[in-house]
């Protein structure tokens, strides 16, 4: 059965960003974040041997956490993380790996932010629109962008900070993807301990209802 991201988004309403400078940084902050109860991962491809992480996390997931691989850019990289057991992939912009990964049926959340590259992202097969950087027009931006585009789940990603996360889901948003403002320094050898308490205040900050 294939992945129905969207829905996966939509019931964790957080995505983990892994994105560091160290590959057993990468690994220890990733198995941190499953344990504290993050259900969605993503390790970007930009950390060193990132393909390698996605693998050793697939390998301690809990059942119903889902790990995937962010910063794919080209059937090249598709093949990679297919190989290393990603269950989704992410993408910054609208790049050719949309349409390679879904037609793998590997699900794809591809990164928009007008409203013109957030349909053509759709149309190439994307399961989900990750509206980045979110930051550049803040929640307010987000609804103008969904207004003509209800049907359309996004997530919004880049410079999510904590107080950001009511007001995005509060503007439609599914998910808020948040990288830095989570992960911290843990992804390159730094804090795990401080990791898990970021983790447990964004997993209580997207519980709460939206507008709340």
């Amino acid at each position: 059965m294939t992945l129905d991201l969207g829905a996966e988004l939509a019931a964790a309403r957080l995505l983990a960003v892994i994105r560091g400078t160290d590959t057993a940084g990468a690994i220890a902050a990733g198995t941190a974040l499953l344990e504290e109860g993050v259900r969605i991962v993503e390790v970007a491809l930009t950390t060193p041997d990132a393909v390698r992480a996605v693998a050793a996390l697939r390998a301690v997931a809990p059942a119903g956490a889902l790990v995937g691989a962010g910063t794919v850019l080209t059937a090249a990289d598709v093949a990679d993380v297919a190989a290393a057991g990603a269950q989704f992939v992410v993408t910054p912009a609208v790049v050719e790996s949309i349409a390679e990964a879904a037609g793998r049926g590997l699900p794809v959340a591809a990164g928009a932010l007008t409203p013109t590259e957030a349909y053509t992202a759709m149309r190439m097969g994307a399961s989900a629109v990750k509206l980045f950087p979110a930051s550049v027009g803040g929640p307010a931006y987000l609804k103008a962008v969904r207004d003509p585009f209800p049907d359309i789940p996004f997530v919004a990603v880049g410079g999510v900070g904590l107080a950001d996360v009511p007001g995005y889901l509060g503007a439609g948003a599914i998910a808020v993807g948040v990288g830095g403002p989570l992960v911290g320094d843990a992804a390159s050898g730094g804090d795990l301990a401080a990791l898990r308490v970021r983790a447990r205040t964004y997993l209580d900050a997207v519980r709460e209802p939206a507008g709340s």
